[in-house]
């Protein structure tokens, strides 16, 4: 079997950056997803802090504003 030409050893490379390239696009689009998955994610999360922040300011501005007067214990 004669040693591949230097054209065919250039066309098996092209074949497997060909073969890189499509597993590499399809890494990327799972990752895009994967992305935009967390994103969605991250904001639901933000929206559930600043609705639970805005719960606990109306139950602190609901608190006497001066604490009662201890009363002294005995001893």
């Amino acid at each position: 079997m004669p040693a591949p030409s230097r054209l065919e050893q250039i066309a098996e490379r092209v074949e497997r950056l060909l073969v890189r390239h499509e597993e590499v696009q399809r890494t990327n689009a799972l990752l895009q997803d994967q992305l935009a998955l967390l994103t969605r994610e991250r904001d639901a999360l933000k929206a559930r802090l600043a609705a639970a922040r805005t719960r606990l300011d109306a139950l602190l501005d609901q608190l006497p504003a001066d604490p009662p007067e201890s009363t002294p214990t005995r001893r």
